[in-house]
Protein backbone atom coordinates (compact mmCIF):
# COMPACT_ATOMS: atom_id res chain seq x y z
CA UNK A 1 0.00 0.00 0.00
CA UNK A 2 1.04 3.55 -0.66
CA UNK A 3 2.52 4.72 2.70
CA UNK A 4 1.67 8.16 4.70
CA UNK A 5 5.73 8.79 5.48
CA UNK A 6 6.60 7.97 1.51
CA UNK A 7 4.42 10.41 0.54
CA UNK A 8 4.97 13.28 3.06
CA UNK A 9 8.63 12.85 2.29
CA UNK A 10 8.55 13.14 -1.26
CA UNK A 11 6.13 16.10 -0.07
CA UNK A 12 9.04 17.51 1.76
CA UNK A 13 11.42 16.68 -0.92
CA UNK A 14 9.79 18.68 -3.82
CA UNK A 15 9.47 21.43 -2.36
CA UNK A 16 12.48 22.65 -1.91
CA UNK A 17 13.54 22.18 -5.52
CA UNK A 18 15.24 24.95 -7.73
CA UNK A 19 16.63 25.91 -10.76
CA UNK A 20 19.28 28.52 -11.91
CA UNK A 21 20.25 29.64 -15.24
CA UNK A 22 23.47 31.69 -16.07
CA UNK A 23 25.05 33.70 -19.12
CA UNK A 24 24.52 33.20 -22.76
CA UNK A 25 28.00 31.87 -25.38
CA UNK A 26 27.08 34.20 -28.14
CA UNK A 27 27.18 37.83 -27.25
CA UNK A 28 25.05 40.40 -29.53
CA UNK A 29 25.98 43.75 -29.30
CA UNK A 30 22.58 45.83 -30.87
CA UNK A 31 23.62 49.68 -31.07
CA UNK A 32 25.12 49.89 -27.12
CA UNK A 33 26.52 53.15 -26.27
CA UNK A 34 29.80 53.76 -24.88
CA UNK A 35 29.37 54.65 -21.04
CA UNK A 36 31.82 56.89 -19.40
CA UNK A 37 33.94 54.87 -16.85
CA UNK A 38 36.63 57.15 -14.80
CA UNK A 39 38.75 58.42 -17.99
CA UNK A 40 37.51 55.92 -20.41
CA UNK A 41 34.19 55.31 -22.24
CA UNK A 42 33.70 50.97 -21.94
CA UNK A 43 31.15 48.93 -23.41
CA UNK A 44 31.12 45.58 -21.21
CA UNK A 45 31.04 42.66 -24.24
CA UNK A 46 31.27 39.84 -21.90
CA UNK A 47 32.51 37.73 -19.58
CA UNK A 48 32.85 33.97 -19.54
CA UNK A 49 34.79 30.84 -17.83
CA UNK A 50 36.19 29.27 -20.71
CA UNK A 51 38.40 26.38 -20.38
CA UNK A 52 41.78 25.25 -22.28
CA UNK A 53 41.79 24.09 -26.13
CA UNK A 54 45.35 22.07 -24.68
CA UNK A 55 46.54 20.29 -21.70
CA UNK A 56 49.91 21.89 -21.87
CA UNK A 57 49.76 26.32 -22.71
CA UNK A 58 52.79 25.49 -24.55
CA UNK A 59 51.58 22.60 -27.05
CA UNK A 60 49.84 24.25 -28.92
CA UNK A 61 49.80 21.99 -31.81
CA UNK A 62 47.79 19.35 -29.63
CA UNK A 63 45.20 17.77 -30.71
CA UNK A 64 41.45 18.54 -29.25
CA UNK A 65 38.77 20.87 -29.28
CA UNK A 66 38.81 24.58 -29.92
CA UNK A 67 38.43 27.37 -27.15
CA UNK A 68 38.44 30.62 -28.47
CA UNK A 69 36.70 34.09 -28.64
CA UNK A 70 35.85 34.98 -32.00
CA UNK A 71 34.67 38.18 -32.88
CA UNK A 72 32.24 38.66 -35.86
CA UNK A 73 30.90 41.92 -37.62
CA UNK A 74 31.87 44.30 -35.16
CA UNK A 75 31.46 47.81 -36.01
CA UNK A 76 31.73 51.06 -34.36
CA UNK A 77 29.07 54.01 -35.39
CA UNK A 78 29.34 57.85 -35.21
CA UNK A 79 26.56 60.04 -35.70
CA UNK A 80 27.17 61.72 -39.34
CA UNK A 81 27.42 65.42 -37.43
CA UNK A 82 30.69 64.14 -35.85
CA UNK A 83 31.94 62.47 -38.89
CA UNK A 84 34.46 65.19 -39.86
CA UNK A 85 37.73 64.31 -37.93
CA UNK A 86 39.96 61.11 -37.65
CA UNK A 87 39.93 59.73 -34.37
CA UNK A 88 41.83 57.74 -32.02
CA UNK A 89 41.82 54.05 -31.89
CA UNK A 90 38.66 52.21 -30.62
CA UNK A 91 40.17 49.08 -28.83
CA UNK A 92 38.97 45.57 -27.82
CA UNK A 93 40.75 44.23 -24.51
CA UNK A 94 40.15 40.74 -23.54
CA UNK A 95 42.02 39.72 -20.19
CA UNK A 96 42.09 36.81 -17.43
CA UNK A 97 40.62 37.57 -14.59
CA UNK A 98 43.98 36.97 -12.54
CA UNK A 99 45.62 39.31 -14.88
CA UNK A 100 42.81 42.34 -14.44
CA UNK A 101 45.99 44.48 -12.78
CA UNK A 102 47.90 44.78 -15.77
CA UNK A 103 44.59 46.93 -17.23
CA UNK A 104 45.25 50.63 -16.70
CA UNK A 105 48.07 52.59 -14.53
CA UNK A 106 49.06 55.59 -12.72
CA UNK A 107 51.65 58.17 -12.58
CA UNK A 108 53.62 58.90 -9.35
CA UNK A 109 50.59 56.84 -7.51
CA UNK A 110 48.10 58.96 -7.94
CA UNK A 111 44.33 58.32 -9.11
CA UNK A 112 44.41 55.19 -11.34
CA UNK A 113 43.67 55.41 -14.77
CA UNK A 114 42.33 53.16 -18.17
CA UNK A 115 43.73 55.79 -20.72
CA UNK A 116 47.16 57.00 -20.66
CA UNK A 117 47.44 60.54 -19.82
CA UNK A 118 49.81 63.08 -20.82
CA UNK A 119 52.13 62.16 -17.46
CA UNK A 120 52.37 58.21 -17.95
CA UNK A 121 52.86 59.49 -21.44
CA UNK A 122 55.91 61.30 -20.79
CA UNK A 123 56.92 58.77 -18.30
CA UNK A 124 57.36 56.30 -22.05
CA UNK A 125 54.92 53.94 -20.56
CA UNK A 126 52.03 54.29 -22.87
CA UNK A 127 50.59 56.43 -25.75
CA UNK A 128 48.65 59.06 -24.80
CA UNK A 129 44.89 58.76 -25.82
CA UNK A 130 45.41 54.42 -25.96
CA UNK A 131 44.62 52.05 -23.02
CA UNK A 132 47.31 51.12 -20.32
CA UNK A 133 48.33 47.76 -20.17
CA UNK A 134 51.11 45.71 -19.67
CA UNK A 135 51.87 42.13 -20.32
CA UNK A 136 51.22 39.49 -17.78
CA UNK A 137 53.70 37.87 -15.66
CA UNK A 138 52.58 34.60 -16.63
CA UNK A 139 51.89 34.91 -20.55
CA UNK A 140 53.90 37.84 -21.91
CA UNK A 141 51.48 37.66 -24.94
CA UNK A 142 48.24 38.56 -22.73
CA UNK A 143 46.13 40.49 -22.52
CA UNK A 144 45.34 41.01 -26.07
CA UNK A 145 44.21 44.38 -27.56
CA UNK A 146 43.72 45.44 -30.73
CA UNK A 147 41.58 48.01 -32.27
CA UNK A 148 40.46 50.34 -35.22
CA UNK A 149 40.06 54.28 -36.03
CA UNK A 150 37.90 56.76 -37.77
CA UNK A 151 39.40 58.15 -40.84
CA UNK A 152 38.29 61.10 -42.50
CA UNK A 153 34.53 61.51 -42.43
CA UNK A 154 33.79 57.75 -41.95
CA UNK A 155 30.55 57.19 -40.06
CA UNK A 156 31.16 53.28 -39.95
CA UNK A 157 34.58 51.54 -38.79
CA UNK A 158 34.19 47.48 -39.15
CA UNK A 159 36.86 45.62 -36.67
CA UNK A 160 38.10 42.54 -38.97
CA UNK A 161 37.43 39.43 -38.33
CA UNK A 162 39.71 37.30 -35.64
CA UNK A 163 39.42 34.81 -33.19
CA UNK A 164 41.49 35.15 -29.94
CA UNK A 165 42.90 31.43 -28.69
CA UNK A 166 42.37 30.47 -25.35
CA UNK A 167 45.07 28.22 -24.17
CA UNK A 168 44.77 28.55 -20.53
CA UNK A 169 41.67 27.66 -18.56
CA UNK A 170 40.05 30.64 -16.40
CA UNK A 171 37.46 33.41 -16.01
CA UNK A 172 38.22 35.98 -19.58
CA UNK A 173 36.35 39.22 -19.74
CA UNK A 174 35.75 41.41 -23.14
CA UNK A 175 35.52 44.93 -22.78
CA UNK A 176 35.32 47.51 -25.81
CA UNK A 177 36.93 50.95 -24.84
CA UNK A 178 38.16 54.19 -26.71
CA UNK A 179 39.46 58.02 -25.15
CA UNK A 180 38.51 59.95 -27.69
CA UNK A 181 36.36 62.59 -25.92
CA UNK A 182 35.12 63.98 -29.69
CA UNK A 183 33.77 60.73 -29.88
CA UNK A 184 29.92 61.07 -28.81
CA UNK A 185 27.19 59.04 -28.81
CA UNK A 186 29.69 55.64 -30.74
CA UNK A 187 27.81 53.05 -30.26
CA UNK A 188 28.95 49.01 -31.29
CA UNK A 189 27.17 46.43 -32.92
CA UNK A 190 27.82 42.88 -34.28
CA UNK A 191 28.63 39.77 -32.45
CA UNK A 192 31.26 38.21 -30.55
CA UNK A 193 31.02 33.64 -30.19
CA UNK A 194 32.84 32.60 -27.09
CA UNK A 195 33.62 28.21 -27.43
CA UNK A 196 34.84 25.85 -24.87
CA UNK A 197 36.56 22.68 -25.95
CA UNK A 198 32.81 20.70 -25.42
CA UNK A 199 30.54 23.21 -27.08
CA UNK A 200 29.25 26.81 -26.69
CA UNK A 201 28.25 26.31 -23.35
CA UNK A 202 29.87 28.47 -20.73
CA UNK A 203 32.29 26.78 -18.77
CA UNK A 204 30.53 27.06 -15.26
CA UNK A 205 27.31 26.09 -16.92
CA UNK A 206 29.20 23.16 -18.43
CA UNK A 207 28.79 20.65 -15.56
CA UNK A 208 24.82 21.44 -15.36
CA UNK A 209 23.82 19.40 -18.67
CA UNK A 210 24.89 16.08 -17.42
CA UNK A 211 23.27 16.78 -13.68
CA UNK A 212 20.37 17.63 -16.04
CA UNK A 213 20.29 14.27 -17.26
CA UNK A 214 21.27 12.73 -14.35
CA UNK A 215 18.11 14.17 -12.45
CA UNK A 216 16.05 13.27 -15.49
CA UNK A 217 17.01 9.51 -15.12
CA UNK A 218 16.39 10.21 -11.22
CA UNK A 219 13.05 11.13 -11.99
CA UNK A 220 11.89 8.22 -14.24
CA UNK A 221 13.09 5.97 -11.69
CA UNK A 222 11.14 7.40 -8.84
CA UNK A 223 8.23 8.29 -11.41
CA UNK A 224 8.15 4.49 -12.24
CA UNK A 225 8.09 3.64 -8.57
CA UNK A 226 5.61 5.50 -7.70
CA UNK A 227 3.10 4.95 -10.70
CA UNK A 228 3.62 1.19 -10.28
CA UNK A 229 2.09 2.20 -6.60
CA UNK A 230 -0.27 3.84 -7.93
CA UNK A 231 -1.45 1.74 -10.87
CA UNK A 232 -2.09 -1.17 -8.13
CA UNK A 233 -3.87 1.44 -5.12
CA UNK A 234 -5.44 3.06 -8.16
CA UNK A 235 -9.07 2.19 -6.57
CA UNK A 236 -7.90 3.98 -3.19
CA UNK A 237 -5.65 6.73 -3.42
CA UNK A 238 -6.55 10.42 -2.40
CA UNK A 239 -7.29 13.97 -4.54
CA UNK A 240 -3.90 14.85 -2.81
CA UNK A 241 -2.03 11.60 -3.95
CA UNK A 242 -3.49 13.07 -7.68
CA UNK A 243 -1.51 16.16 -7.05
CA UNK A 244 1.58 14.42 -5.64
CA UNK A 245 1.33 12.22 -9.14
CA UNK A 246 1.47 15.36 -10.85
CA UNK A 247 4.00 17.06 -9.00
CA UNK A 248 5.94 13.85 -9.86
CA UNK A 249 5.15 13.89 -13.93
CA UNK A 250 5.69 17.66 -13.62
CA UNK A 251 9.53 17.60 -12.19
CA UNK A 252 10.05 14.66 -15.11
CA UNK A 253 8.95 16.78 -17.35
CA UNK A 254 11.00 19.98 -15.88
CA UNK A 255 14.55 17.99 -15.85
CA UNK A 256 14.22 16.29 -19.24
CA UNK A 257 13.61 20.31 -20.58
CA UNK A 258 16.32 21.64 -18.91
CA UNK A 259 18.78 18.96 -20.24
CA UNK A 260 17.22 19.09 -23.50
CA UNK A 261 18.02 23.36 -23.39
CA UNK A 262 21.45 23.10 -22.65
CA UNK A 263 22.20 20.72 -25.04
CA UNK A 264 20.79 22.92 -27.79
CA UNK A 265 22.77 26.07 -26.03
CA UNK A 266 25.89 23.98 -26.13
CA UNK A 267 25.44 22.47 -29.21
CA UNK A 268 24.21 26.22 -31.17
CA UNK A 269 25.50 28.81 -28.52
CA UNK A 270 22.05 29.90 -28.57
CA UNK A 271 19.64 29.53 -25.95
CA UNK A 272 16.27 28.25 -27.24
CA UNK A 273 13.54 30.31 -26.17
CA UNK A 274 10.91 28.14 -26.72
CA UNK A 275 12.04 25.28 -24.54
CA UNK A 276 13.75 27.49 -22.01
CA UNK A 277 10.24 28.86 -21.62
CA UNK A 278 8.24 25.52 -20.81
CA UNK A 279 11.18 24.40 -18.59
CA UNK A 280 10.77 27.72 -16.28
CA UNK A 281 6.90 27.14 -15.85
CA UNK A 282 6.91 23.70 -15.53
CA UNK A 283 9.50 24.24 -12.64
CA UNK A 284 7.35 27.06 -11.38
CA UNK A 285 3.83 24.94 -11.48
CA UNK A 286 6.05 22.43 -9.54
CA UNK A 287 7.00 24.34 -6.98
CA UNK A 288 4.16 26.12 -6.14
CA UNK A 289 1.91 22.52 -6.32
CA UNK A 290 4.44 20.90 -4.36
CA UNK A 291 4.03 24.10 -1.63
CA UNK A 292 0.43 24.38 -1.69
CA UNK A 293 0.39 19.84 -0.89
CA UNK A 294 2.59 20.50 2.04
CA UNK A 295 0.23 23.16 3.58
CA UNK A 296 -2.71 21.09 2.89
CA UNK A 297 -1.14 17.91 4.64
CA UNK A 298 0.40 20.44 7.90
CA UNK A 299 -3.31 21.36 8.10
CA UNK A 300 -3.91 17.81 8.39
CA UNK A 301 -6.28 17.54 5.30
CA UNK A 302 -7.47 13.79 4.43
CA UNK A 303 -6.24 13.00 8.33
CA UNK A 304 -7.90 14.95 10.80
CA UNK A 305 -10.21 17.08 8.54
CA UNK A 306 -12.32 15.80 5.54
CA UNK A 307 -11.92 19.52 3.64
CA UNK A 308 -10.32 23.10 4.01
CA UNK A 309 -13.23 24.73 4.83
CA UNK A 310 -12.94 28.24 4.65
CA UNK A 311 -9.36 28.38 4.08
CA UNK A 312 -9.62 26.88 0.25
CA UNK A 313 -9.56 30.27 -1.05
CA UNK A 314 -6.41 31.88 0.76
CA UNK A 315 -4.45 28.45 0.22
CA UNK A 316 -5.32 29.07 -3.14
CA UNK A 317 -4.63 32.77 -3.51
CA UNK A 318 -1.39 32.35 -1.70
CA UNK A 319 -0.29 30.25 -4.76
CA UNK A 320 -1.48 32.03 -7.36
CA UNK A 321 0.45 35.08 -5.97
CA UNK A 322 3.79 32.59 -5.38
CA UNK A 323 3.25 30.78 -8.84
CA UNK A 324 3.41 34.42 -10.35
CA UNK A 325 5.99 36.04 -8.29
CA UNK A 326 8.03 32.78 -9.13
CA UNK A 327 7.12 32.44 -12.86
CA UNK A 328 8.25 36.66 -13.45
CA UNK A 329 11.45 36.06 -11.94
CA UNK A 330 12.36 33.13 -13.91
CA UNK A 331 11.25 33.83 -17.24
CA UNK A 332 13.08 37.37 -16.58
CA UNK A 333 16.44 35.89 -15.45
CA UNK A 334 16.32 32.49 -17.71
CA UNK A 335 14.83 33.49 -21.48
CA UNK A 336 16.79 35.41 -23.81
CA UNK A 337 19.15 36.11 -21.38
CA UNK A 338 22.92 37.15 -21.95
CA UNK A 339 23.97 38.42 -18.41
CA UNK A 340 22.87 38.14 -15.20
CA UNK A 341 20.24 41.01 -13.99
CA UNK A 342 22.00 43.41 -12.16
CA UNK A 343 21.86 43.47 -7.66
CA UNK A 344 18.73 45.98 -7.72
CA UNK A 345 16.75 44.49 -10.60
CA UNK A 346 17.21 41.09 -9.28
CA UNK A 347 16.59 42.19 -5.84
CA UNK A 348 13.13 43.26 -6.88
CA UNK A 349 12.19 40.21 -8.32
CA UNK A 350 13.29 37.96 -5.92
CA UNK A 351 11.85 39.86 -2.77
CA UNK A 352 8.61 39.09 -3.08
CA UNK A 353 9.25 35.44 -4.01
CA UNK A 354 10.82 35.37 -0.56
CA UNK A 355 8.59 37.00 1.35
CA UNK A 356 5.94 34.52 -0.01
CA UNK A 357 8.58 31.75 0.36
CA UNK A 358 8.71 32.82 4.23
CA UNK A 359 4.92 33.23 4.72
CA UNK A 360 4.53 29.37 3.54
CA UNK A 361 7.19 28.39 6.17
CA UNK A 362 5.28 30.33 8.74
CA UNK A 363 1.78 28.97 7.60
CA UNK A 364 3.28 25.07 7.37
CA UNK A 365 4.91 25.25 10.97
CA UNK A 366 1.51 27.26 12.71
CA UNK A 367 -0.96 24.58 10.56
CA UNK A 368 0.95 21.23 11.98
CA UNK A 369 1.49 22.35 15.33
CA UNK A 370 -2.04 22.55 15.55
CA UNK A 371 -2.21 19.18 13.71
CA UNK A 372 -0.20 17.56 16.52
CA UNK A 373 -2.42 19.07 18.91
CA UNK A 374 -5.29 17.63 17.62
CA UNK A 375 -3.57 14.27 17.23
CA UNK A 376 -2.26 14.01 20.20
CA UNK A 377 -6.10 15.17 21.94
CA UNK A 378 -7.42 12.26 20.21
CA UNK A 379 -4.35 9.78 20.94
CA UNK A 380 -3.84 9.02 17.18
CA UNK A 381 -0.30 7.74 18.54
CA UNK A 382 0.62 6.10 14.52
CA UNK A 383 -0.41 9.40 13.26
CA UNK A 384 1.34 11.15 16.03
CA UNK A 385 4.12 9.78 15.35
CA UNK A 386 4.13 9.94 10.96
CA UNK A 387 3.35 13.65 11.93
CA UNK A 388 6.02 14.60 14.52
CA UNK A 389 8.98 12.96 11.93
CA UNK A 390 7.36 15.34 9.45
CA UNK A 391 7.53 18.21 11.18
CA UNK A 392 11.25 16.95 11.79
CA UNK A 393 11.89 16.30 8.36
CA UNK A 394 10.32 19.89 7.02
CA UNK A 395 12.05 21.82 10.27
CA UNK A 396 15.72 20.09 8.74
CA UNK A 397 15.07 20.88 5.05
CA UNK A 398 14.35 24.61 6.33
CA UNK A 399 17.43 24.95 8.58
CA UNK A 400 19.59 23.32 6.01
CA UNK A 401 17.88 25.30 2.89
CA UNK A 402 18.73 28.62 5.07
CA UNK A 403 22.04 27.59 5.98
CA UNK A 404 22.93 27.05 1.91
CA UNK A 405 21.51 30.60 1.43
CA UNK A 406 24.17 31.47 3.83
CA UNK A 407 27.10 30.13 2.31
CA UNK A 408 25.52 30.90 -1.29
CA UNK A 409 26.00 34.61 0.25
CA UNK A 410 29.19 34.44 1.47
CA UNK A 411 30.51 32.25 -1.38
CA UNK A 412 29.47 35.20 -3.82
CA UNK A 413 30.37 38.01 -1.71
CA UNK A 414 34.18 36.40 -1.78
CA UNK A 415 33.99 35.67 -5.12
CA UNK A 416 33.24 39.74 -6.74
CA UNK A 417 35.36 38.74 -10.32
CA UNK A 418 33.75 35.40 -10.56
CA UNK A 419 37.40 33.59 -9.80
CA UNK A 420 35.40 30.52 -8.36
CA UNK A 421 33.43 29.92 -11.78
CA UNK A 422 34.68 26.48 -12.10
CA UNK A 423 32.91 25.31 -8.79
CA UNK A 424 30.03 27.96 -9.17
CA UNK A 425 27.44 25.09 -10.41
CA UNK A 426 27.59 22.98 -7.42
CA UNK A 427 25.41 25.75 -5.90
CA UNK A 428 22.18 24.92 -7.75
CA UNK A 429 23.11 21.35 -8.39
CA UNK A 430 22.86 21.51 -4.06
CA UNK A 431 19.08 21.98 -3.90
CA UNK A 432 18.31 18.61 -5.73
CA UNK A 433 20.70 17.05 -4.12
CA UNK A 434 20.75 17.42 -0.80
CA UNK A 435 16.98 15.94 0.12
CA UNK A 436 18.56 12.21 -1.02
CA UNK A 437 20.11 11.55 2.10
CA UNK A 438 16.33 11.98 4.37
CA UNK A 439 15.09 9.81 1.83
CA UNK A 440 16.95 7.12 3.67
CA UNK A 441 16.07 8.10 7.35
CA UNK A 442 12.48 7.84 6.31
CA UNK A 443 12.29 4.35 4.80
CA UNK A 444 13.53 3.04 7.72
CA UNK A 445 10.29 3.36 9.83
CA UNK A 446 7.94 0.60 8.55
CA UNK A 447 4.89 2.44 9.88
CA UNK A 448 2.07 1.04 7.42
CA UNK A 449 -0.44 4.06 7.46
CA UNK A 450 -2.42 4.96 4.60
CA UNK A 451 -2.99 8.18 3.12
CA UNK A 452 -6.47 6.70 1.09
CA UNK A 453 -9.74 5.98 1.45
CA UNK A 454 -10.30 3.85 4.33
CA UNK A 455 -11.83 0.44 3.26
CA UNK A 456 -14.54 -1.52 4.74
CA UNK A 457 -12.01 -3.94 6.33
CA UNK A 458 -10.40 -2.28 9.50
CA UNK A 459 -6.62 -1.75 9.71
CA UNK A 460 -4.53 -2.33 12.91
CA UNK A 461 -2.87 1.21 11.95
CA UNK A 462 -5.89 3.09 12.84
CA UNK A 463 -6.48 3.68 16.87
CA UNK A 464 -7.38 0.48 18.62
CA UNK A 465 -11.25 0.20 19.60
CA UNK A 466 -11.07 1.18 23.37
CA UNK A 467 -9.76 4.30 22.16
CA UNK A 468 -12.57 4.65 19.49
CA UNK A 469 -15.32 3.36 21.80
CA UNK A 470 -16.60 7.03 23.09
CA UNK A 471 -18.60 7.84 19.56
CA UNK A 472 -20.23 10.54 20.77
CA UNK A 473 -17.11 12.77 22.08
CA UNK A 474 -15.87 12.08 18.85
CA UNK A 475 -18.47 13.31 16.61
CA UNK A 476 -18.36 16.07 18.88
CA UNK A 477 -14.94 16.84 18.28
CA UNK A 478 -15.67 16.03 14.79
CA UNK A 479 -18.44 18.73 14.57
CA UNK A 480 -15.91 21.40 15.87
CA UNK A 481 -13.34 20.58 13.74
CA UNK A 482 -15.92 21.28 10.62
CA UNK A 483 -17.05 24.09 12.18
CA UNK A 484 -13.32 25.70 12.53
CA UNK A 485 -13.18 24.36 9.28
CA UNK A 486 -15.02 26.43 8.43
CA UNK A 487 -14.46 29.81 10.41
CA UNK A 488 -10.75 29.65 9.93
Amino acid sequence: MLKLQNSLFLLSLLCFFCVFIGDASVHEYNGEKFVSKGNAFVVHGGSEGIYSSFPDPHNVTAVGGDSYIRFEKISFRRPKEFANFSSQSIQAVVFEVEDRETIGGSAYGGQRAVCCTADLAKLGVCLEGEVIYRPSTENPTWPKVFGISFNGDEEVATLPSKSVQITKTGMYNLYFIHCDLNLRDLTVEGKTVWKNPTGYLPGRMAPLMNFYGFMSLAFVILGIFWFSQYARFWREVLPLQNCITLVITLGMLEMALWYFDYAEFNESGIRPVGITMWAVTFGTIKRTIARIIILMVSMGYGVVRPTLGGLTSKVIMLGATFFLASEVLELVENVGAVSDLSGKARLFLVLPVAILDAFFILWIFTSLSATLNKLQARRMVVKLDIYRKFTNALAVAVIVSVGWICYELYFKSNDVYNEQWQNAWIIPAFWYAYSDEANEDFDKDDTTLTLIQPSPTPSKDFRSAPEASPVQGGNRASNGDLEEDKTE
